[in-house]
């Protein structure tokens, strides 16, 4: 396959790729579906931290919870009732230089043990404290890590369309009472964690009513002369 070929294959996937809200029955094969997760999985983050997870449910487990998020989620109203899977893109709390979190991923690339971890903690401490100054801001944390999960989102949605399947991220919801039904169905801690965003899969029922716009390519792109 050649640079060319492969280019005009993800241009294809890029001009498919629509916000889908309604889906046909159909359902999205497993193994499609993991082989989209492995791209989420395999995307980067700042500072390798990994302070995400990916939480999937299938039509089965969305019919349980879908009553309570239809009424807390405005912008989920069709998907809710049509998508194949839903894929809840989750961040976590306090991710903090000194926390474990930050100190496992260090070990996990090789860098946990002496003069390299007392190093580089001292480092991303001097980045969270005084390049972000997020450290002692709760909420300014989460937002660092919530914003890392948009880098799989984004991942996700093109590896998708590249194998023919649609999708449609969300973020049309009141994220602390989704919060609250996530952590009363058990399947998230809220004291570590919280939703950034929703992705729905299927098979589109039909192209949107409205075509996709984009403004003029000169207008978002600058090359310095």
């Amino acid at each position: 396959m050649t640079k060319e070929s492969v280019k005009k294959q993800v241009r294809q996937a890029f001009d498919h790729r629509l916000a889908v809200r309604v889906y046909q029955e159909k359902e999205i094969a497993k193994k499609d579906v993991e082989f989209i997760l492995d791209t989420a999985w395999l995307s980067p983050s700042s500072i390798g931290l990994e302070a995400w997870r990916f939480v999937v449910l299938d039509r089965a487990h969305i019919a349980l919870l879908k009553d309570q998020l239809k009424e807390v989620a405005w912008g989920a109203q069709y998907q809710l009732d049509t998508a194949s899977h839903l894929i809840l893109l989750l961040a976590e709390k306090n991710a903090r230089y000194d926390t474990d979190s930050v100190k496992n991923s260090l070990i996990r690339r090789g860098l946990g043990s002496g003069d390299a971890l007392e190093s580089r903690i001292r480092t991303y401490k001097s980045f969270q404290k005084n390049d972000m100054e997020m450290a002692d801001n709760p909420r300014a944390l989460f937002d660092w890590t919530a914003k890392q999960t948009y880098i799989a989102l984004g991942n996700m949605m093109t590896t998708a369309s590249l194998i023919g399947i649609d999708s449609c991220p969300i973020e049309g919801f009141d994220y602390r009472k989704v919060n609250t039904i996530l952590a009363n169905a058990g399947i998230i801690d809220a004291e570590k964690e919280g939703i950034a965003s929703m992705l729905f899969l299927g098979y589109r029922l039909r192209d949107p009513k409205h075509p996709r716009s984009r403004k003029p390519r000169e207008e978002v792109i600058t090359w310095l002369d």
